[in-house]
This record gives structure tokens, sequence and C-alpha cells, in this order.
């Protein structure tokens, strides 16, 4: 089970793990946090994948919203479905915590319930995996004695609950993947004849099997692709907004600060500063979820 682990004495440690060949179509990545004390709140966009975070210690405070507005809350473990707008979190104190990145169809599959009752939103993970599931995890969690073990415990939790529910349906499954391939850029009446399914077919599957309905969908995959596009490749936002499937700059504009609470400009000026500080981790997950 390949992993990567980059320890910084000051900060604590942070870890990159894979999960096993039979989890790889439901699990994206695994990540390991040990904070040695307080570590500054970091702004996580809108990816398309649904997380599951095992803490021990200091808990997660979290702000929600398009300009983080929303009260704090502290999430000691959580599972958060897909959103639509940034989240703004960070661990005032020392711990442990381990994220579990799932695609939407593996989180059907792994967690066993429909997923608008996850969208938008955050629960604890007992509410979806039963009482006391969170405190005996996190028991074993820290009990491990490094990373690897951890990423064993997490791959057999994850294998035998895949096992006890059943797979995504076929059609949802072939509907996520041509929009998938498309970054978005595929409106439904494309995927209803492309599945010979009808429009409220499509909508109910997707509402199982995401949360959300296509076109929102369709914006996040839309979004993820035009942050993915090396700025060598464009001349201009207008060009941009073009190449990613966006109808104009303005509509691009718009995307954007619902979906960031940024503008084009703003956000990419972000990621420049962030590489010239010679701090890459802020790039990178905001588009990661398109590197596996």
């Amino acid at each position: 089970m390949a992993f990567t682990a980059v320890e910084r004495p000051d900060q604590g440690e942070k870890a990159h793990g894979w999960a096993s060949a039979g989890l790889r179509d439901q699990v994206i990545r695994y990540r390991g946090y040990r904070m040695a004390g307080a570590r500054p709140a970091r702004t996580t966009l809108p990816a398309g994948s649904v997380t599951l975070l095992l803490g021990w210690g200091t808990p997660l405070h979290m702000r929600h919203g398009p300009n983080n507005d929303e009260p704090p809350g502290q999430w000691p473990s959580l599972i958060a479905g897909l959103q639509t707008t940034p989240v703004l979190a960070g661990y005032p104190g020392p711990g442990h915590a381990i994220e579990v990145d799932f695609t939407p169809l593996g989180a059907y599959r792994c967690l066993g319930i429909p997923l608008h009752h996850l969208a938008e939103t955050r629960v604890h993970p007992d509410h979806v995996m039963g009482t006391g599931w969170t405190e005996r995890t996190t028991a074993r969690l820290s009990a491990a004695q490094n990373w690897s073990e951890r990423w064993a415990i997490v791959d057999s939790i994850l294998i035998n609950r895949c096992i006890e529910h059943p797979p995504p349906s076929p059609l949802m499954v072939e509907a996520w993947n041509l929009l998938r391939a498309r970054d978005g850029s595929m409106p439904v009446s494309e995927l209803v004849t492309a599945t010979g399914r009808g429009r409220r077919r499509i909508q109910a599957l997707f509402r199982e099997h995401i949360g959300v309905p296509p076109q929102t969908l369709s914006r996040i995959f839309r979004f993820q692709h035009a942050l993915a596009v090396p700025a060598t490749e464009y001349r201009s936002m207008a060009e941009l907004a073009t190449m990613t499937g966006y109808y104009d700059q303005a509509h691009m504009n718009r995307d954007f600060r619902s979906l960031s609470g940024y503008t084009p400009g703003q956000l990419f000026n972000f990621t420049v500063q962030a590489a010239a500080r010679n701090n890459s981790d802020n790039d990178k997950y905001m588009r990661d979820f398109f590197a596996h």
C-alpha cells in the first residue's frame, strides 16, 4: 500500500496514501495529519468528492458558506457530502486526523445511504455508520504505530462495508463517466439521449447516487477543469471560459464567485502567490481531484 509522508517538526506531519486495489473505484485517496500545534485555516473548494474525517485530539474548526459567514462548528470527526460553496477549516491545537476522499459513487456504496442526505451538509459519522462506530474506529487508528497500519485499518473497514451494500446502478455509472469525460460540458438533454432514459429518471439517479442534480455536478466539473488548465495554454479569461465549457467569461465569473467566493483572476492570483512562497500544497489541493 503506497504512501508518502512529509514531517515538519514545527508543524507535525502530513501523509498521503492510496487504497488497496479493491477500493480504487471507490476511494480517491487517504490523507493523514499529525498537528504539533495550531495550524492555520485553509480554504477547501468544491471538488466533486465525499469526505470522511476521523480525528482524535483537537477538533477541526470549520466555517462554511460563500463568504465563510456561517457560525463556526467544531468537528472531531465528520462525513461531508458534495459541497457547492467553500469551507474554511483549521486546527487550533495538536491532534491527529485521517481523511478519506471518496468518489460519489464510492461513497454511495461504502456508506450505504442515498447521498442526497449528505449533500451540502456535514454529519457525525455515527449517524451513518451506527452508534459508537466513530469512537471504536478512532481508538484503533490512534493505537496504530504508523500511517501504513492506519491505511490498512481503513481499507479493511471500507472493504467490508462495500460487501454489505449493493453497487451503484450501471446506468448511473454510465452517466457519471459521460459527464466526467466531458468535464461537465454535457447538457442533461445529451445525457438523456446517450443513456436512453428519461430526464426524470436521470435526475432521480443523480439525487440518490451523487446527492445533487447533474447540472450542479457539471458546474463543479467545469470549475475544477478551469482550475487545472495551465496558465500557458490561454491568453485571456475569455479564452479560458470558452476552452472549459462556459457560455462566456461572465458565466465563468458567476460560477467562480458562487463556488469559491472569488473571481477567476483573484483565485489564480492566489495560486501564483502560493507557488512563489514555495507552498504548492494550496495549488495542489484545488486541483488534485483530477490528478487521480
